[in-house]
């Protein structure tokens, strides 16, 4: 039924609606004659205003009846299916429209119109086809901008499950395959047919199934060998361990970049008038049927799954604009790897182009380096892709010139010809089919460009090689004199997809035993290597962190033992001691010299302690401050301190014993450990040690006992402090020049402070004779040496008979202070060791793990074992060994498959009968 026809049916039941109704109007009409027509005209134009104004106007008014009502709601439920699937034709038949807007510019619809004029004489059948080959492209464009559901992505496809059993493709209990289905046919070639971009154009896969799968195979081996080769580059720089890449060459403006984007399905390479590759790019295809989406990583960048392909543009733009310009090339590569389910496996390296003369601000060795760099990688075994554009005479071709030098017989090298749009065909098949420079693997002609964009539409970028195709083939095709089947020779992009593929396999596959017999040398001498230096002993970066881990925690075990409350005391009571000596020197002892001035008489000194009277108030208030400024300076901050001090110290030394020396970060995290665990119970631990030495705060009960060991003790803390005295008096007779000058320049600063000499004011310049920065050293000198007489003369009341007693502690403030700090450092160790110390033993060895658990994620272990010189060799040995071991598991795997032997699996037959065909058209014998 015709749209006409479905229109009219669908139409007709709403016109006899309406003409019931205006029949019903008209029989109700009041008036007769000329007004009473004119009336049936207006309401007949009334019930005409669908909907609202249709169902306004209906005046009768029904009493409901369920009899009535039940059957018009059954046909109204049946009709909703109806609704729905009309609704969906609709969608679909938007979508496709709005598809063939989308997808087809003017420039594309001139050039099918071209063709259908040629081949069909503008025929209404023809038109036809037309029209249904421009809806199935709309369609498989929207299929490429809209995300299909997986079910509804098969049955566009023509795939089915029908033909495969519950066992798979020949399996038991299921129906048996068609011999020749469309779906069979299509699950054999459809790795290689999205590969070579059949999918991707109007080009039509005409390759029988066994064709197609031998293009399988070979696709199978390439990526295979793909794997090898990466394998092999990161096993060292070996030339006998290499396997061949696709080294790109040719002049500035020959179209290069192009040609490669052609290859890849976008663009993605820096764009630019002046020289903009830098440095080599180390392109690798990876065919991945499962890739949802097409995305590019930089492994030596850390960058993955970049599926925006202007971004991967701008990151080669600046890695090659990182080169300066006064340097303008570097041998340094950027490697790219490319992820899609529609390009071949293929490893391909862009160099820098060719160049005639250098610009005004290039270096003149400008040529010379790039001619350097390409030398360098188009040597053997690497195929080499020579661009030369159609409208330049293959004498003066640069990219031939620089492939003849290290290929002269044409082995490896395949010719490129651009531009074929912009010559005549015949002189453009004449170049293809050149016999002045004949190479082996002969000439490929492209057009891939993509022409200008000329319509109203946006070109869709993601599918550039459809559109390369298309473009390929409207031209070719109206030359089938000069480039048609007949003629023997090679055009188009897909063409070029499917010639690197094979080429690749082939040489790849004949040099699979030499490469074979190499990585068996050179696993024999690692092994060998292995045996010599390590004895065969196993490394690994996690056995190496555990064996540091292992010694480190040996090492912690034995400082636990050897440090507890006996070692904390110690400490303790040598901090306090210092607070002792600053309590006498703040309330007992002599004073700063500041100036010059006369000293004012002191009326309670040191000196006349011995004589004072036991009652003297004076010296009373002096003990009980000093006492209490001891018992209230914070003991349990002080405490926490010095203990987290001795105990980080300690684990300090122990890393610079063990392995985590060499490894400043390992040795960071590990140190930090320590301190978080310390800090994480300093403060409850302080709180606790003011609590438990709150009753000596007051009045300290000192046992005689302990006044005995304190008398005994601080002996030896004046000492100490007497002996420092003594140092700094020596370092200061040292920066003045001599014991005498400094005697001279203190007996005037005695004078001074006794009168004899009158000093008046502060005089920069100095006095007496003595520069300022003299007479300031004079002044420390003669505080240094009242301070020493005033701690001798102290240590002899200490041994005196009058501090032997506890009764006398005011006499004896030294004594009586030691003895406060020696209660105070007993009671604070014992809830310090509990709290503080203990719990550190236990925690501290979990930490450590965690912490470095942390520090090893994403790579870390492996830096960290190849930190240290020895264990980085050993490592590089083992990954060298395991790595050629696994290369020559692969190659096996690859010989039982059928892709070694010099190319004589089914791949490298299929090269060599692709060449001898060429080589007979041309009439020539490669083999």
């Amino acid at each position: 039924m015709s749209a006409q026809l479905r229109a009219v049916g669908a139409i007709a039941p709403f016109a006899r609606r309406v003409t019931v109704r205006a029949v019903r109007h008209f029989h109700q009409l009041p008036t007769g004659g000329i007004q009473r027509a004119e009336l049936a005209a207006r309401s007949f134009r009334r019930s005409l205003q669908f909907p609202s104004n249709a169902y306004h106007n209906a005046v009768i008014v029904r009493n409901a009846s369920f009899a009535r009502m039940l059957p018009k709601l059954a046909i109204k439920f049946i009709r909703i299916p109806a609704l729905f699937g009309g609704l969906m034709i609709g969608t679909v038949g938007w979508i496709q429209y709005q598809a063939i807007q989308f997808g087809n510019s003017a420039q594309e619809m001139y050039g099918n119109m071209k063709s259908t004029v040629t081949t069909t004489a503008s025929s209404f059948w023809g038109g036809a086809m037309d029209i249904a080959e421009q809806t199935k492209k709309g369609w498989g464009n929207t299929k490429d901008q809209f995300e299909m559901p997986e079910w509804l992505d098969k049955i566009m496809r023509g795939e089915s499950e029908v033909g495969f059993g519950k066992g798979g493709p020949g399996g038991q209990g299921g129906p048996e395959p068609p011999k020749q289905s469309r779906a069979g046919v299509a699950a054999v070639a459809g790795a290689s047919a999205a590969a070579y971009g059949l999918d991707q154009s109007d080009e039509h896969d005409e390759r029988t199934p066994e064709e197609a799968l031998k293009d399988d195979h070979m696709m199978y081996i390439t990526k295979r060998m793909i794997e090898i080769r990466n394998l092999l580059q990161k096993v060292g720089q070996s030339s006998t361990v290499t396997l061949p890449s696709i080294v790109v060459i040719g002049s500035q403006s020959s179209g290069k970049s192009s040609v490669l984007e052609a290859i890849v399905g976008h663009e993605f390479l820096p764009k630019g008038s002046n020289m903009i590759t830098r440095r080599p790019i180390e392109l690798t295809l990876v065919n991945d049927p499962k890739a949802r989406t097409d995305y590019g990583e930089f492994p030596d960048l850390g960058l993955t799954k970049v599926t925006d392909f202007s971004l991967i543009q701008k990151t080669l733009t600046e890695l090659n604009q990182s080169v300066p310009e006064s340097v303008c090339v570097s041998d340094d590569p950027i490697r790219l790897t490319i992820h899609s389910p529609r390009i071949p496996d293929l490893s391909l390296i862009d160099l820098p182009g060719y160049i005639q003369v250098a610009g005004e601000n290039q270096p003149r060795e400008l040529k010379r380096k790039i001619s350097e760099l390409c030398d360098k990688y188009i040597r053997g075994p690497n195929i080499i892709l020579a661009i030369s554009a159609a409208d330049t005479d293959l004498a003066n071709s640069t990219a031939l010139q620089a492939s003849r030098r290290v290929d002269p017989r044409g082995e490896r090298t395949i010719g490129v010809i651009t531009k074929m749009d912009l010559v005549d065909p015949e002189k453009g098949a004449a170049v293809l089919g050149d016999r002045q420079y004949p190479l082996r693997l002969g000439y490929v002609g492209v057009i891939s460009k993509l022409p200008s964009q000329t319509g109203l539409f946006r070109r869709e970028t993601s599918d550039i090689l459809a559109s390369i195709n298309r473009n390929e083939k409207s031209f070719f095709s109206s030359y089938p004199s000069q480039f048609g089947p007949e003629t023997g020779v090679s055009t188009g992009s897909i063409t070029l997809r499917k010639k690197l593929m094979q080429v690749l396999e082939h040489q790849m596959s004949s040099r699979l035993q030499e490469t074979t017999e190499s990585i068996q040398r050179e696993l024999e001498e690692t092994t060998y290597q292995f045996k010599v230096q390590y004895n065969e002993q196993p490394m690994s970066a996690e056995a190496y962190l555990a064996s540091s881990l292992d010694d480190f925690k040996h090492q912690f075990h034995g400082f636990t033992s050897s440090f507890g409350r006996a070692q904390l005391q110690g400490l303790l009571k040598d901090a306090l001691d210092q607070k002792v000596l600053d309590q006498l020197a703040a309330r007992y002892w002599n004073k700063p010299v500041e100036d010059l001035s006369v000293a004012p008489p002191e009326l309670d000194n040191i000196a006349d302690l011995p004589k004072a009277d036991p009652k003297s108030p004076y010296w009373h208030r002096q003990l009980d401050t000093a006492s209490s400024g001891l018992t209230r300076l914070g003991v349990g901050r002080l405490a926490a301190t010095v203990a987290s001090t001795a105990v980080q110290g300690s684990i300090d030394k122990l890393l610079d014993k063990s392995s985590f020396s060499k490894h400043p970060s390992a040795r960071k995290v590990v140190s930090e450990a320590a301190s978080t665990v310390l800090a994480d119970r300093s403060y409850a631990t302080s709180d606790g040690i003011e609590i438990s030495i709150k009753p000596y705060k007051f009045d300290p009960d000192i046992q005689p006992n302990e006044w005995a060991q304190g008398r005994e003790h601080v002996v030896g803390v004046l000492q100490g402090e007497l002996n420092q005295c003594q140092a700094a008096t020596k370092s200061l007779e040292n920066s003045v020049g001599g014991k005498k000058k400094l005697k001279e320049v203190m007996t005037f600063v005695d004078k001074a402070r006794k009168g004899e000499v009158i000093v008046e004011g502060d005089h920069p310049s100095g006095a007496g004779g003595f520069s300022a920065a003299l007479l300031a050293r004079g002044r420390e000198a003669v505080f240094l040496r009242d301070r020493a007489d005033i701690i001798n003369m102290r240590i002899l009341a200490a041994k005196s008979r009058k501090c032997k007693t506890l009764e006398n502690k005011y006499y004896c403030p030294e004594v009586f202070l030691d003895a406060v700090a020696t209660k105070l450092s007993q009671t604070a160790v014992l809830f310090l060791n509990v709290e503080m110390l203990n719990d550190f033993y236990s925690r501290f060895p979990r930490e450590v793990e965690s912490k470095l658990h942390e520090h090893m994620a994403g790579g870390g272990l492996e830096r960290f074992a190849r930190e240290d010189p020895k264990v980085r060799r050993h490592l590089d040995l083992v990954h060298r060994k395991e790595l050629l071991e696994l290369v020559l598991s692969k190659i096996e795997d690859l010989h039982r498959f059928g892709g070694g032997g010099g190319g004589g699996g089914p791949g490298g037959r299929a090269v060599r009968g692709m060449e001898q065909g060429e080589g007979k058209r041309r009439g020539r014998r490669f083999f």
